[in-house]
């Protein structure tokens, strides 16, 4: 049943051609046996707030519930076989258009493609791409062994409900190619 839960998650999530993901992970790693997590541990003197409190409650559950749809296990750092660690960032993109219109045919110009008109337009345009990373380390020895990024173009959301719908779909993509299958040689 469980594994029918991811592959219908994975067609599911297949559906969503506008994000970009991509992985990478240690080859020399048995992710077979990985079965439990850890967050990494924050390192300021207060915990329980932060400037994104929101979206980081939205991402770690997003990630949490991914996770254990794979098979692995929420631990303490102490047991953990991996650490799960995320960053975000914000990248300004320009996107430049032209457009020519009028070229060609003109009927007042007689028969014939002579005598057309040209103009061009061009329109600039500004945006933001969003990009996810998450990282899972080696808890004994501090090496990161699989890395994996979504990024898509940033949209103002209005509801909290549609945060969270782009979150767990973004985190749900991420994860499609986890654990990686290794290749036939």
């Amino acid at each position: 049943m469980k594994k029918l839960l991811v592959i219908m998650a994975a067609l599911a999530l297949s559906a969503c051609s506008s994000l970009k993901t991509s992985s990478d992970y240690d080859p020399g790693v048995n992710f077979s046996e990985v079965k439990t997590y850890a967050w990494v541990e924050k390192k300021t003197d207060d915990a329980t707030y932060h400037l994104d409190g929101l979206m980081d409650q939205r991402v770690r559950k997003a990630v949490d519930d991914q996770l254990q749809l794979k098979g692995l296990a929420k631990a303490d750092v102490a047991s953990a076989d991996v650490l799960v660690n995320y960053l975000t960032k914000v990248d300004k993109k320009i996107n430049v258009d032209t457009f020519n219109s009028n070229y060609g045919y003109n009927p007042y110009y007689g028969r014939g493609w002579g005598g057309g008109v040209g103009h061009t337009q061009t329109t600039v345009r500004e945006y933001e791409v969003g990009t996810l990373i998450l990282d899972l380390v080696n808890a004994k020895t501090g090496k990161l062994i699989w890395r994996g990024s979504v990024a898509d173009t940033m949209r103002d959301k209005d509801t909290p409900e549609e945060r969270v719908k782009v979150v767990n779909e973004a985190v749900g993509a991420l994860l499609v190619n986890y654990p990686p299958k290794p290749e036939d040689k």
